[in-house]
């Protein structure tokens, strides 16, 4: 059969309880075993299971079915479901970006290896629609136009959204961090100062407090 049943159980029942086809005709439409289809009509199989009507989803024609009826050797032919296209899990296909933009990709690349350089080179690559080989070129400053690159965020210059952009960068930082611990690396809770003996800054020693009285002001001026 070149067309999958959707709910294969669930129209077997409905078949079962709803038709006079053969067990042969159902579990051949339903890509079933004729044993399951058996247990069903005994009671033994998909007992919770609620009948599924394939006309009414648009799986068999009326016509079609009649047809099996009156011939228990005709094999049913689907149709190809309204529901179908809906189910089949989409491909999703490569980002565009409008040609004035692309020249945007590098600013791009260059603000997330600035900031964000735990987000993987594929990553990068879907977020910004661009190429690993543009990426090592960037990072490596090799790029043609490596003067004039400057780190913008890809929201600003419209090349992705902010929701995209959160989702990648709370993605990669999710793996750095399982990474890191499974690496046993424990990353400080906040930042800390490094003491003056590591520094090499010597803290200048607190003067003495010195009172003055009026006698030592006029001495000094005395002696100036």
């Amino acid at each position: 059969m070149s067309t999958d049943i959707l709910m294969p159980k669930a129209t077997a029942v409905w078949l079962v309880d709803n038709t006079s086809l053969t067990f042969e005709q159902i579990a051949d439409f339903c890509g079933l075993h004729r044993l399951e289809v058996k247990g069903i009509a005994d009671g033994e199989v998909a007992r919770d299971i609620r009948g599924a009507d394939p006309i009414a989803n648009g799986q068999l024609s009326r016509e079609e079915l009649d047809l099996a009826e009156k011939n228990d050797k005709h094999k049913l032919v689907a149709l190809k479901s309204r529901h179908a296209e809906y189910l089949k899990p989409q491909k999703k296909a490569p980002r565009y970006t409008p040609v004035s933009r692309r020249q945007d990709r590098p600013d791009a690349i260059a603000w997330f290896l600035r900031n964000h350089p735990e987000v993987a080179d594929a990553q990068l690559a879907r977020i910004l629609g661009t190429t690993k080989a543009t990426i090592d070129q960037v990072r490596n400053r090799t790029h043609w136009n490596s003067a004039n690159i400057k780190p913008v965020d890809p929201v600003t210059l419209g090349l992705s959204t902010q929701m995209e952009l959160d989702a990648v960068v709370k993605k990669a930082a999710e793996k750095k961090a399982k990474d890191d611990k499974r690496k046993g690396i424990v990353e400080p809770e906040g930042p800390t100062l490094m003491p003056a003996s590591e520094t090499g800054v010597i803290e200048d020693e607190e003067p003495a407090h010195v009172e003055h009285t009026p006698e030592s002001v006029f001495e000094d001026e005395d002696e100036d």
